[in-house]
């Protein structure tokens, strides 16, 4: 298989890996922007310092921050789960699924992410969060048996 953006197949995963790759590189900004928001949450002791963008340091500044840690804990969940998704995905493009699976199931993945991103940073129940990651890991499951399947 040669990997070409001329492959339906092939286009459908670099897609879907995109959005995720760019969602994942976003909420570390989006961490940033937090933080640089209520001068706040930060991690290293250094980073409490005076600075051009820290003119002001405060005692609490190292202390955890709730509007921080949310963004930091969603993106833990994105290196947690967007790099799996990135292998299992390209190994179930290789594996050579009919087109309309692929899109559903890569493309499904996407969603799954995004409604969990808004759930999340929205302070939704578990439950809705859980109902929004859930049909991702199914996905991940499923790309994953089907590729194994197929090598078998």
């Amino acid at each position: 298989m040669k990997f070409s953006l001329e492959d339906p197949l092939f286009r459908v995963y670099a897609i879907a890996a995109s959005i995720m790759i760019i969602k994942m590189a976003m909420q570390a900004w989006i961490t940033v922007f937090r933080m640089m928001k209520v001068k706040g949450g930060f991690r290293s002791p250094e980073d409490a310092k005076r600075s051009p963008f820290n003119a002001n340091p405060t005692g609490d500044q190292l202390a955890p921050n709730e509007y921080v840690e949310r963004s930091r804990r969603i993106h833990l969940n994105d290196c947690e789960n967007i790099p799996l998704f990135l292998a299992v995905g390209l190994l179930f493009v290789i594996a050579g699924p009919p087109l309309w699976v692929a899109e559903a199931v890569l493309y499904g993945y996407v969603i799954t992410r995004v409604l969990r991103f808004l759930a999340y940073i929205t302070a939704q129940l578990h439950d809705v969060r859980a109902m929004m990651w859930t049909p991702g890991s199914l996905a991940l499951l499923g790309m994953s048996g089907y590729v194994l399947v197929r090598a078998l």
